[in-house]
């Protein structure tokens, strides 16, 4: 499946398991997370939540290999897919911590940003690659990010798809700490613990308010992404951007 589960006492601890390919999100993924957020949702003895990757990265965004077979209906599933995810683990009322690590990259973004509190290893380095392989940010990327950075600096990273180091991304607010590789998961475990221990009634309660504050709403900004997400997938650069990255070559887009 893809997705690894660990229980540590009140903690649930969710793996991103495809180290090969640098956790590169597969539809299979995406369903596996979604059944154990749901399992976890219901779960009063489970108090908070660590979403992190094995091996030596994050999620290095979504799985390219298939991209350019969608059509517009299946890719409309295909986005459904991700975006009942998403809304599963920004919704969920428990206080989720995202260890990072390497490739934060593409969708990996939205991953992380989705959680509450981001903890990165000083290997950590984040890219909203959409645009290489031709597409749009997807998985609510552009609202998590635009609510961590303000419009100007969103569009830098969105326009420029430039990678940006841990230390820099301290600096921006994308993440609340960055620590040494070495000391990543204990790190995060001691901030989930500490999380466990509190009255996470409250702390879901001060998610929703905080989830208030948004305008437009991560549900909205979903389905403009479906639709935009639809289109972009028909494009030639959207396939030129796909057999460049299996090629391991430059992309020729055409602007079309």
């Amino acid at each position: 499946m893809n997705v690894r589960f660990d229980r540590e006492g009140a903690i649930a601890v969710l793996t991103l398991d495809r180290p090969e390919r640098l956790n590169a999100m597969a539809d299979p993924m995406w369903d596996a997370l979604y059944e154990h957020l749901g399992k976890i949702a219901v779960d009063d003895a489970i108090r908070a939540v660590i979403l992190t990757g094995a091996g030596r990265a994050f999620c290095s965004g979504g799985d390219v290999t298939g991209m350019a077979k969608s059509d517009i209906v299946s890719g409309r599933a295909r986005s459904q897919r991700r975006h009942r995810t998403v809304q599963a683990l920004y919704n969920l009322e428990k206080p989720v911590i995202a260890a990072v690590r390497g490739a934060v990259y593409g969708i990996g973004n939205a991953l992380a940003l989705a959680c509450d509190l981001v903890v990165a290893s000083d290997t950590a380095k984040f890219s909203m690659a959409f645009k290489k392989v031709g597409v749009v940010p997807d998985g609510g990327a552009i609202f998590f990010l635009t609510q961590h950075l303000g419009i100007a600096q969103a569009k830098d990273l969105v326009y420029t798809a430039r990678v940006v180091p841990a230390d820099e991304a301290l600096k921006l607010g994308l993440v609340m700490r960055v620590v040494p590789d070495d000391k990543l998961d204990s790190e995060a475990r001691a901030l989930a613990k500490e999380m466990s221990e509190s009255a996470t009634y409250a702390l879901a309660l001060a998610k929703k308010m905080f989830h208030s504050m948004y305008v437009p709403t991560l549900e909205q900004l979903l389905e403009m992404e479906t639709l935009a997400s639809g289109a972009v997938r028909l494009t030639h650069d959207h396939k030129e951007g796909v057999e460049a990255f299996k090629s391991k070559r430059p992309p020729k887009f055409l602007g079309k």
